[in-house]
């Protein structure tokens, strides 16, 4: 016997209304509906704006910097910035104000954490790339000598110490915030994280200083 074709599409129909869909007569849920008469685990995004705007931000940030490297004026790295710095603010935020209601769900969560592992491992990827670019000059040198000749290098004691040290100190303030994130401790999540991001900058600042007091060029 031949399956009926209109009770095939009154069934669709009747699970497509029940996962918080309408047809285009009544119409269509927002997102916020969808996700209330949802039957399963994944979440499903309103439209955001915010890929293509970062996108943007990014490509000013590359171009200007490119443009910089030709004599031009900073202007697009400063508006790749400010766009850049913006879009984590608010997206951030929407992520957040999605975590404090329903949609993050056990296998959501799952997601993230998946998301935050590559993102872990590539930059565990491209330090490593650093790091083998800089062993294989330093014990394979072209110049059949390193560092090359006319090349004075920094002291090591002195101002790369000095950021290890701060690089290995806002390693321990994100450990805590995370001990306080994990028992429930806002304070200490707040303080640790505070912290953290102002030795980021102090990091940042030493950094900038050391290479603007180099003796070479690059």
């Amino acid at each position: 016997m031949l399956p009926n074709p209109r009770a095939g599409i009154c069934r669709g129909l009747a699970i497509s209304r029940r996962a918080g869909y309408r047809d285009a007569e009544t119409g269509t849920l927002t997102g916020d509906q969808m996700a209330q008469n949802k039957e399963h685990d994944y979440h499903i995004i309103d439209p955001s704006p915010w890929p293509v705007l970062a996108a943007l931000g990014g490509f000013s940030l590359l171009g200007g910097t490119v443009l910089l490297l030709h004599g031009f004026t900073p202007w697009f790295i400063a508006i790749g910035v400010v766009i850049i710095l913006y879009c984590m603010w608010v997206w951030w935020a929407d992520v957040v104000r999605e975590g404090n209601g329903i949609d993050h769900t056990p296998i959501v969560r799952i997601g993230l954490r998946y998301g935050m592992i590559f993102f872990i491992t590539s930059e565990v990827m491209f330090f490593l790339a650093w790091f083998w670019a800089f062993f294989s000059s330093a014990l394979f040198p072209a110049s059949g000598a390193w560092p090359p000749p006319g090349i004075e290098t920094f002291d090591p004691w002195h101002l790369p110490l000095i950021n290890t040290l701060i690089l290995l100190t806002s390693g321990a303030t994100v450990t805590w915030a995370h001990h306080s994130l994990l028992h429930g401790d806002r304070r200490g999540l707040v303080n640790g994280l505070l912290v953290t991001c102002i030795l980021g900058l102090l990091f940042t600042a030493v950094q900038a200083y050391e290479y603007s007091h180099a003796a070479f060029g690059f």
